[in-house]
């Protein structure tokens, strides 16, 4: 199967960015689809980008630009909706990967690497969040046919960018004396984008990866409390981490949905039911310790992409 040409939906965003890098580096020619193209500047100094405006939820658009594209890769997912019903979460995450599917069928596209979630099931996950991950990811397995696909299915993401760790560093800045976090128990094994990316990179011509999904986490397991407390350290602030109950944790999450941002919900709160936790597939991971000091353990702000290019090992 020869590979020169990609189509990479959701590249505009943090994974998307790392793997843009990587593909562009190895001489690959890109094209990267976008609800708003303006959104796309940090992208535009790679060489081999093509930067497309269109709404890829209608089929149509998809096969346009699948048609003279060798591979596929979906990275686009929601952490939140704007109702309960999971509406939202099953429109991106099963509905989109299913006109994926159809559009490379008919543009006779035969490889596809997508995007998933760690516990992402259909059936027995607690949240819609990770459900609809389940459901979009058996659909693609379940009928490529000769399609050959690769599902990755990471702990939470870590490195320069990240919504996570630069998440609770804003909220802790904000509160000055006390931090309420609900779920303080909960586990994740946190991955670094740049093993992610190189994962999704390496794997586009492997054939033994055809066919398979695979867990991806970090080399060490942290309750949520040990990463808040760590961010505080690393922002070498002080702040009383306290942890909320069960009872408390759901009651915030009611509340927070209220707010603007939706910073956290019901669904969310849900998912924490879960460690996010598992024995990487690849056994060299790169560790939280060693990358987050560098973006929020400095006053200035750090520019994702000269990290980027510093970091990744195909610019050496």
């Amino acid at each position: 199967m020869q590979i020169n040409q990609i189509c990479i939906l959701g590249g505009t965003g943090f994974v998307g960015t790392y793997i843009a890098s990587r593909l562009s580096t190895r001489g690959y020619k890109i094209k990267v689809l976008t609800r708003k193209k303006e959104k796309c500047k940090h992208l535009l100094m790679l060489p081999g980008i093509e930067i497309i405006e269109t709404d890829i939820h209608q089929q149509a658009n998809l096969e346009k630009h699948f048609s003279d594209i060798d591979a596929v890769i979906n990275l686009v997912g929601i952490l939140n909706e704007k109702g309960h019903k999971g509406e939202e979460f099953r429109a991106v995450h099963f509905e989109l990967p299913r006109k994926i599917l159809n559009a490379c069928h008919q543009t006779k596209v035969y490889r596809i690497l997508h995007m998933s979630a760690l516990n992402a099931n259909a059936s027995a996950s607690p949240s819609h969040y990770l459900r609809s991950k389940g459901e979009g990811e058996n659909h693609l397995h379940a009928f490529a046919g000769k399609i050959q696909v690769t599902s990755f299915r990471p702990s939470v993401i870590f490195g320069p960018g990240d919504d996570f760790l630069n998440r609770f560093a804003r909220l802790l800045k904000l509160m000055p004396l006390f931090f309420p976090l609900a779920c303080p128990a909960s586990r994740f094994a946190p991955v670094y984008v740049g093993d992610v990316a190189q994962c999704f990179v390496a794997s586009l011509t492997d054939k033994t990866t055809y066919g398979n999904k695979y867990d991806l986490c970090g080399p060490n397991e942290y309750t949520l409390r040990q990463l808040v407390e760590y961010t505080c350290e690393l922002l070498d602030i002080k702040r009383n981490i306290i942890g909320l109950p069960n009872m408390a944790s759901h009651l915030q999450a009611i509340i927070f949905e209220w707010l603007p941002g939706k910073l956290f919900s019901i669904d969310n709160y849900n998912s924490l039911k879960v460690d996010s936790t598992c024995q990487s597939t690849h056994p060299q991971t790169t560790a939280l310790e060693t990358i987050a000091p560098a973006y929020l353990g400095h006053k200035n702000a750090i520019d994702e992409i000269d990290i980027l290019r510093k970091q990744s090992p195909d610019r050496n």
